[in-house]
């Protein structure tokens, strides 16, 4: 079996988080990826700590599976290689200012017209519409715009960013459905088409708790550090040793977490405790009472006893143990392949497992232009015009030697 985009030709164009997120799913999916690069800085996360034997280990296990090219897209013979690759292109990607494809003349309406079914996808800080869609954006600004900041962290405290970036996270998830759904449509009705979301509105789009209370209800969300909005016992409590959470968050959860995790049935009948209301209405009392019985023993004890219980729970993690943990490591979420530079490397695994062929790491990141001759040779291009292009600065590859391929 192959995997389901095999065959399939992307052109990305985007660089650091968000799109490279995006690109390498579809990679991982069997499409080929041709990163396009300027030079000599590549792709933003090229330069990010740390590095080994030159490379950054960032870059790395966010771009596997993917070929770079290096061009110079203003010369005009740097365009016009792109222009080749776009004819061929089934999707394109970019997270550039909005204006600048347009300015630089390889935007959607430009390359529509000689390949009119291409999927062609922009990512932003903002959209290419609207009074702010001139402006640049980074995830903290669209974490902070979008109201996350204001219900992260303690409360009562400072505005606080999700500890990944999660905006960034979100708009290359978004734009990889979109990109999906485009694809799927075009083979069904045989049209290609534009799609374009931002860091702010795909983070805005994952707060649908938050939206129903507001607009049912005209409730501000605000910071409840580790608790949920709507049900309790749901949040991490600290153990002698650490923190657990706990999910009792139905009554035969929270019977079984009264009677058996703690041996505590006095809280059932409990006027504070008695139904979800009072719960919610008396959730500090509630954590006192938790963390005075949770406080006499270790986390594990804890896990331990919530998974006798059948109420589910478990240890709040460092990342380091996290990815020491023998269910990660069945799970096969950490991943060793050879990186051409790095040498051998370690990176997070695929999280969908399936029964066919879905997904497959088969490649690791490129070097910054690994692959300029190769794919210019495939348009083509003869030796001479290749040397002459590199020698002129119009491609680039960071290992290559004077006239001679170094991939």
């Amino acid at each position: 079996m192959a995997l389901p985009l095999e065959g399939v030709t992307v052109l990305d164009l985007t660089t650091v988080m968000a799109g490279p997120y995006c690109t390498m799913v579809l990679g991982d999916m069997g499409a080929d990826i041709i990163k396009v690069e300027n030079f000599p800085e590549g792709d933003g996360s090229r330069r990010f700590e740390p590095k080994v034997n030159g490379e950054s280990y960032c870059f790395a296990v966010l771009n596997r599976n993917k070929k770079s090219i290096g061009i110079n897209m203003k010369d005009p013979r740097g365009r016009e290689i792109f222009m080749k690759l776009a004819a061929k292109a089934d999707i394109i990607t970019e997270n550039f200012r909005p204006g600048v494809v347009k300015k630089l003349g390889i935007d959607y309406d430009t390359v529509s017209q000689f390949n009119p079914g291409v999927i062609y996808a922009s990512m932003s800080g903002f959209g290419q519409t609207g009074p702010y869609g001139h402006k640049g954006g980074f995830d903290i600004v669209a974490q902070g715009m979008s109201g996350i900041m204001m219900m992260t962290g303690a409360p009562g405290g400072r505005p606080a960013k999700v500890g990944i970036a999660m905006n960034d996270i979100a708009s290359g998830v978004t734009a990889l459905y979109s990109i999906l759904g485009a694809y799927i449509g075009k083979l069904r009705h045989g049209k290609g088409q534009y799609v374009e979301t931002s860091l702010l509105e795909a983070g805005l789009a994952w707060t649908h708790w938050e939206s129903g209370a507001f607009f049912g209800g005209g409730e501000e969300p605000l910071a409840t550090g580790t608790r949920h909005r709507r049900s309790t016992p749901y949040q991490a409590y600290k153990t002698q040793d650490g923190y657990v959470t706990v999910g009792a968050n139905n009554n035969k959860l929270w019977t079984n977490f009264c009677n058996i995790t703690c041996n505590k049935p006095e809280w059932l009948t409990d006027p504070r405790f008695k139904d979800l209301p009072s719960r919610l209405k008396n959730i500090d009392a509630l954590e006192v009472e938790i963390e005075k019985v949770f406080a006499t023993a270790s986390t594990a004890h804890w896990v331990e006893k919530l998974d006798a219980a059948q109420v589910p729970g478990g240890p709040v993690y460092t990342y380091s143990q996290i990815l020491g943990d023998p269910h990660i490591k069945a799970r096969n979420m950490v991943v060793e392949y050879d990186h051409p530079k790095i040498g051998r490397m370690k990176s997070l695994g695929i999280p969908v497992k399936s029964s066919g062929e879905l997904t497959s790491i088969r490649s690791a990141a490129p070097w910054l232009g690994q692959h300029s001759e190769e794919t210019v040779r495939s348009l083509d291009y003869r030796d001479a015009e290749i040397s002459a292009l590199f020698a002129e600065g119009v491609l680039y590859d960071k290992y290559r030697t004077a006239g001679s391929a170094s991939s």
